[in-house]
């Protein structure tokens, strides 16, 4: 997809296309997203995208300079998504593992996509809003700005990074998956204890941990670790 910028006057379709739809920014997201989780990232191009919406591929162009326009678009698409619904309770432990479990689902139900976007940085509505709504928590907590900068970068590179490790797995073929999961049991269980004596006096938690995403156990450790920098009396256990 080249770039090729569409003055901002002729950018809106108002054809049908001829699917019988009128195009616009976010059924092209919503298209783009499931052509992604159907055939991987290959499917992210102009003429892919036109042929699932009836429309000439050109038309894409009126709504984004770029396939790393798009791109980002989807990456917004998937925060906004995580954010849909999501209100501070004034908790800010709550509110912190709410909005990061919000996160890795949002990716967790898009993986092909999260792969794609996980990693990069929007500046749009979606991220900016998300941005400002972490920043508050930690702000009303009490961390002085300093720290909540650096609990924010840590939390967020936290989240972001379990979502897009977990959604690799996902975005594995079936048979793949259960490969990965059968090795725990059927090699790591095996292992002597005479040469591997740690694995094989925990052979079974890990065979049914690592079937598990770690997240949800990270970040409450994290979560313990921020509570513990928190000035004053906000420093508790929930």
């Amino acid at each position: 997809m080249a770039e090729r910028v569409v003055p901002e006057r002729q950018r809106r379709r108002r054809r049908p296309t001829r699917q019988g739809v009128v195009l616009s920014r976010q059924l092209i997201v919503d298209t783009a997203l499931r052509l992604v989780a159907q055939h991987g990232a290959e499917a992210l191009t102009v003429r892919r995208l036109g042929a699932a919406l009836g429309a000439d591929p050109s038309a894409i162009y009126r709504y984004f300079r770029n396939t790393d326009d798009l791109l980002l678009a989807l990456a917004d698409e998937l925060i906004g998504r995580a954010q849909h619904g999501w209100r501070p309770t004034g908790d800010w432990r709550a509110d912190l593992r709410e909005i990061g479990l919000r996160i890795h689902r949002a990716y967790q139900a898009h993986p092909q996509a999260a792969l794609l976007a996980a990693h990069r940085t929007t500046g749009r509505t979606h991220e900016t809003r998300a941005v400002e709504a972490i920043l508050g928590v930690l702000r009303r907590a009490g961390f002085p700005d300093p720290e909540a900068v650096r609990v924010y970068h840590a939390f967020v590179d936290q989240s972001l990074g379990f979502a897009a490790l977990d959604a690799a797995a996902l975005a594995l073929p079936a048979a793949a998956q259960a490969a990965d999961r059968e090795v725990w049991q059927a090699d790591y269980g095996r292992l002597p204890a005479d040469t591997h004596p740690h694995i094989a006096a925990t052979a079974p938690q890990l065979a049914a941990e690592m079937r598990r995403s770690g997240y949800p156990y990270a970040l409450e450790l994290l979560l313990e670790a921020v509570a513990a920098r928190l000035p004053g009396p906000g420093r508790r256990a929930d």
